[in-house]
């Protein structure tokens, strides 16, 4: 027996003994004949040397009939008790933070230096391609996308809707917001952003790969609106800063991250950039909560098909014996 098999009314055992209590408590019931009363009867009985039926008479049951009917009382008796198969509480994802991840499309990231099955491709082109991997493993997340360059703009407001967060993403491309990196911009509209949100805990996440040439607002000023705000930032640096080619700020990602209680990565190509998001899985991972719905399955209409398929049996039986004897006294 299975270990999760239980009945819901174990009790429903003490019933077994029922038929016993009703056969030695109870009176008998007898059964009355037709007679015929006349002067000298018993005179006439002693002559005849018969001997006179009684008037009443008990009918005997058979234990063939008994055994069936007991067997039939037993199966009842376990659907009351409604045997069930309970299973364990089951989990559900719980929406437990807003991810907010803000990407650089600044002309650089069109650099074609980052190679994907040993094919050359852009930055982006890898960040996406990784990226979308990432975001649809997010289950317990609220997630929204805003793409920045000379300009921020918001290309996917906060939803659980991951599939439609990867189409978004899918659609955006270098170029689309300006030619410069601007990101102190970029992390003052996430905080609008998270303003218009319910959701207590907020995470950024900002891939560039550039300096910022913002002249609005200062990037560790954002950032500073952000820890007041209880905004968590994690920094990516797409690229290596030993490469002439690269104008990488790691300084100013290492101190928005450390400003806000998060974590500066660098991704120098598409594994590093991997390993980086299966970190970012272990530090903000999926919540879930248990449900208090516990799934179970009946099981009581087995015993109760079984007991009415007996009873149908046994009704058929007793009607063939009976037909059975007539055609024998006949």
């Amino acid at each position: 027996m299975p270990d999760n098999f239980h009945f819901a009314y174990p009790y429903m055992a003490f019933l077994v003994v029922l038929p016993f209590l009703v056969y030695w408590l109870l009176p008998t019931i007898k059964n009355r004949s037709t007679a015929l009363i006349y002067p000298y009867f018993k005179a006439s009985a002693k002559a005849s040397k018969q001997k006179p039926k009684k008037a009443s008479h008990i009918k005997k049951r058979s234990w063939f009939a008994s055994f069936f009917m007991f067997v039939i009382w037993l199966l009842l008796i376990i659907a009351m008790a409604s045997p069930e198969l309970v299973g364990k509480p089951e989990k559900k994802i719980k929406t437990s933070r807003s991810f907010l991840i803000l990407a650089d499309l600044s002309f650089s990231m069109a650099n074609k230096d980052w190679y994907i099955d040993n094919k050359p491709v852009t930055r982006w082109e890898a960040v996406k391609n990784i990226m979308q991997d990432f975001i649809v493993k997010r289950e317990s997340d609220k997630m929204g996308l805003i793409f920045f360059a000379s300009n921020a703009y918001i290309q996917a407001p906060f939803t659980t809707d991951l599939p439609t967060v990867q189409t978004m993403l899918d659609e955006a491309d270098v170029g689309m917001a300006g030619q410069m990196t601007n990101i102190g911009k970029a992390i003052v509209k996430g905080m609008d952003m998270f303003e218009r949100d319910t959701i207590p805990n907020k995470v950024m996440l900002l891939l560039t790969d550039g300096v910022d040439s913002g002249m609005d607002i200062l990037p560790l000023d954002a950032a500073n609106m952000a820890k007041k705000d209880s905004t968590i930032i994690y920094t990516i640096g797409i690229g290596d800063p030993g490469d002439n080619s690269s104008d990488l700020d790691e300084r100013t990602l290492t101190e928005i991250s450390e400003l806000t209680n998060g974590k500066y990565f660098r991704a120098k190509d598409t594994k590093e950039l991997e390993k980086i998001y299966a970190e970012l899985e272990k530090l903000e991972p999926v919540e879930y909560e248990e449900e208090s719905f516990t799934p179970k399955t009946l099981l009581y209409y087995y015993p109760l098909g079984a007991a009415l398929v007996l009873g149908c049996v046994l009704v058929f039986l007793n009607n063939l014996i009976v037909i059975f004897k007539r055609l024998r006294t006949s």
